[in-house]
């Protein structure tokens, strides 16, 4: 079934499983296995992978989604900025080394290792936080 969609920024197009966003805000950026990854999980944990989504496509507009290490990845200028998964007990949220370095102490309380954050389904999301880590690999990647 096709329907008549209206994007976020008033965009008219129609969805369908080959069409399921605008075409006019993600010409040739959008990737259906990265949709395929997040419709793969439970219910509760689709709605935190599309608000992942959500933030990072809003935050960086020009980044490409594809599937790297069999996990979703955003690339910027050809560069890997972030990658994100489901596991069982926790969202990981994979942004490089040094943003991990770099929120250190913001990042307190959470299970981190030399380029992984874990967020532990057990407690909110900090999409906050997640957005200024983005921010800060977007502004990495655009200085080399």
């Amino acid at each position: 079934m096709n329907l008549v969609t209206i994007c976020n920024r008033g965009h008219k197009f129609i969805k369908d499983n080959d069409q399921p966003v605008c075409p006019i805000c993600w010409p040739g950026k959008y990737n259906r296995l990265v949709d395929k990854y997040i419709a793969s999980n439970p219910a509760n944990i689709q709605q935190i992978l599309n608000k992942l989504q959500h933030i990072i496509r809003n935050i960086v507009p020009a980044a490409k989604e594809t599937i790297s290490y069999g996990i979703p990845t955003f690339d910027l200028e050809g560069i890997h900025l972030v990658h994100f998964a489901a596991y069982k007990h926790h969202i990981g949220f994979f942004p490089t080394p040094s943003a991990i370095l770099a929120f250190k102490k913001e990042l307190t309380g959470y299970k981190t290792s030399k380029g992984t954050i874990q967020f532990p389904l057990s407690k909110p999301i900090p999409y906050d936080l997640i957005g200024k880590i983005l921010q800060f690999r977007v502004n990495e990647v655009r200085k080399t």
